[in-house]
């Protein structure tokens, strides 16, 4: 069925999915309220909500993904980033994930994963299923999206930091009195 679609066209069509999928729930959420009585109506109009949450989401998730192609692959299970790639590899535990870097002196741009531990985890954004680091950086506390989604889109001449974990702020007890 898709054969007659030129492949920058399917392409295109299968990164903004989620927003092409939006916008058919949500007209078909108008049509519901249009053609309904007015005692069913309003369930349209949750489905519109619906829709436009999922064009929302879906935005970003476009903003997000690349053409992919890159080289290596990334796996994202429970709370650990990995990366196989031809040349490095790497696994982190998402706790110990302090600092979140886009670096575009590499060809193509790479995150840089920083660990507590010194360790390093250099991932192309074209990498196979690269996808998936957005909702692995989402569950990381404070991340903002907005910024990643600028980062990508405008990558500068240096790394940026994307997004450093808060030092945890220690608390005073008072003296113990025995």
């Amino acid at each position: 069925m898709a054969a007659f679609l030129r492949p920058e066209v399917r392409a295109a069509a299968w990164r903004w999915r989620e927003v092409l999928a939006g916008s058919a729930v949500a007209l078909f959420g108008l049509w519901w309220i249009v053609a309904t009585t007015a005692l069913t109506a309003w369930l349209g109009g949750v489905v519109v909500l619906f829709g436009v949450a999922l064009i929302v989401t879906g935005f970003q998730r476009g903003r997000f993904r690349t053409e992919g192609g890159g080289p290596g692959m990334v796996r994202v299970t429970e709370a650990e980033i990995a990366y196989f790639g031809p040349l490095t590899g790497g696994v982190i535990a998402l706790d110990l994930i302090d600092t979140i870097s886009l670096d575009p002196t590499g060809k193509p741009l790479h995150w840089i994963l920083m660990g507590r531990d010194g360790r390093r985890v250099h991932i192309p954004v074209t990498a196979a299923d690269a996808e998936l680091l957005l909702d692995a950086f989402a569950q990381l506390p404070g991340f903002r999206t907005e910024p990643m989604l600028d980062g990508l889109a405008h990558p500068g001449r240096a790394a940026q930091v994307i997004w450093r974990r808060s030092p945890p702020v220690a608390v005073a007890l008072p003296p113990r009195i025995h």
